[in-house]
């Protein structure tokens, strides 16, 4: 499975964000949110943590609606940690997690949760791998034995082993090799980041995949699957107290591996020319452009931008009441769909950039000059105060409806553990978009949207109709997105 950048399977910004404002936000980008912002100060999820001697950290989120809980385990590991020449191999190792360990039988796993009326999954991001079960909450004890067998029992046969890499090839094939949008996608990334491993898709090259063995598999198991490596969330009808003497019971008897250190990844060097990405295929029906920058994460480069970037993407891009939207879409009306996105949960640098779909007729010189007026008047006059205003309101609302969801506050804090913030950089959001000023949203921009950072893409059709190509048409991205096993 590979997520948002993550691979649910292996796609980059696929259905789930790693971006802490898309999760929190979750809802829509374009249309009026009718709740109230979390007020300044409080609390978005309210979470309880302790670690056990063996580094593993544990983070509890009541919520007492139903008696349901939500168990997840996060590793600080993904797809960028995949060793050179490998590509693929968390993701393909994620599929084996399921294949049985000294106790469980292969694919036994999956059938015991839903023996017991539960669902489960796993993805793999660039910087993340996590494992997830939601059941009732007299099914919790029974998740955390099994769970914690395999962080420390896996057992990795070749006869399952081998048949679950096809099953990954396939998946490849069919979520980017059948895809102009997500093979175009793969040349973006690897245009913008030079030299980061973010360039990699987290699927892996193909010629890659396919020779990856059991060796590989288990080796890179046994170096990054360690209680001191991982995190343990678990959001629902439950205490600190119920899960304290569970987690000790179950997760508290590994040891910890003192071989893991801290992830030391290579950097990007300075990047001084623009570059231009471009396609044609017979399966493209609507041609799109985009335009992607290399950009600060909130823990890479210069860090102080990450939240005023969040609000410009808002202001810039976010859905229908966006200035790209209104003034390409409703008032020059020379494009079907415009927006902007950046992605600033990564441990490593993130991208902050634009994509537009022209109107029948409408050439792509045509939009591509628009965009670029566009980002000139930005540049020169910043944004208004009526749209910050707005941008902040639409992103604090967001909180609340994050609140009332068992994923999405396990999600927003397992991504933030496992790329190098902490549990109060989640809980401390809304007060730092909601300080966010128009000057540091104009000096963001002027930091990231210069034309040496930038990557241009063109996705075209050849000149006979076609059938349309199926990948998302807004922004498909296939990189550095999770993506969730299929089985």
């Amino acid at each position: 499975m590979v997520l948002p950048s993550v691979i649910f399977g292996g796609v980059r910004r696929a259905p789930l964000r790693t971006r802490l404002a898309r999760i929190l936000a979750g809802v829509v980008l374009g249309g009026t949110l009718a709740a109230t912002a979390v007020p300044a100060g409080a609390a978005v999820f309210s979470p309880r943590t302790f670690t056990l001697a063996n580094g593993l950290q544990v983070v509890v989120l009541e919520n007492h609606r139903l008696p349901v809980v939500r168990h997840m385990v996060f590793y600080r590991v993904g797809a960028a940690d995949d060793p050179p020449g490998k590509s693929g191999l968390a993701h393909y190792l994620e599929h084996l997690m399921f294949k049985g360990t000294s106790t469980i039988a292969p694919s036994e796993f999956s059938k015991i949760v839903a023996r017991n009326g539960g669902r489960e999954n796993a993805f793999t991001s660039a910087d993340t791998t996590a494992y997830y079960q939601t059941v009732a909450k007299d099914r919790l004890e029974l998740m955390m034995r099994i769970e914690s067998d395999r962080m420390a029992n896996l057992v990795i046969l070749p006869k399952e082993a081998v048949p679950e890499l096809q099953v990954v090839i396939e998946e490849r094939r069919s979520r980017v090799d059948n895809r102009p949008a997500a093979q175009l996608d793969e040349h973006v990334a690897a245009a913008l980041y030079m030299n980061h491993p973010y360039k990699t898709p987290i699927i892996g090259w193909q010629h890659e995949v396919e020779k990856l063995s059991v060796d590989d598999a288990v080796a890179f198991y046994k170096h990054h699957y360690a209680p001191n490596n991982a995190i343990l969330i678990v959001a629902g009808d439950v205490t600190i107290d119920e899960i304290r003497p569970l987690a000790e019971k179950y997760y508290g008897r590994i040891p910890a591996n003192p071989a893991i250190k801290p992830r030391d990844r290579l950097q990007e060097p300075p990047q001084r020319a623009a570059r231009r990405v471009s396609m044609r295929s017979d399966r493209v029906r609507e041609p799109r452009i985009s335009r992607d920058y290399l950009a600060p994460s909130h823990t890479t480069g210069e860090t102080r931008h990450g939240y005023a970037l969040e609000v410009l993407s808002t202001i810039i891009g976010g859905g229908t009441t966006s200035r790209l939207y209104r003034h390409l879409v409703i008032e020059k009306a020379l494009a079907h769909g415009a927006g902007a996105y950046y992605d600033g949960d990564l441990f490593g640098p993130a991208t902050f950039g634009f994509s537009v779909r022209p109107r029948t007729g409408v050439g792509l010189e045509a939009i591509e000059a628009a965009l670029d007026d566009e980002i000139r008047t930005l540049l020169a006059n910043g944004v208004s105060a009526d749209e910050l205003a707005a941008a902040k309101k639409r992103l604090l609302a967001s909180a609340v409806f994050a609140r009332d969801s068992l994923r999405r506050g396990a999600i927003s804090i397992g991504v933030a553990l496992t790329t190098g913030r902490t549990i109060a950089d989640v809980e401390e959001w809304p007060d730092r978009i909601e300080a966010v000023t128009r000057d540091q949203v104009l000096a963001a921009a002027r930091h990231v949207l210069k034309p040496e950072r930038s990557v241009t893409a063109l996705l075209l059709p050849e000149k006979a109709a076609a059938p349309p190509d199926d990948a998302p048409r807004e922004r498909p991205r296939t990189s550095r997105t999770p993506s969730e096993s299929t089985r």
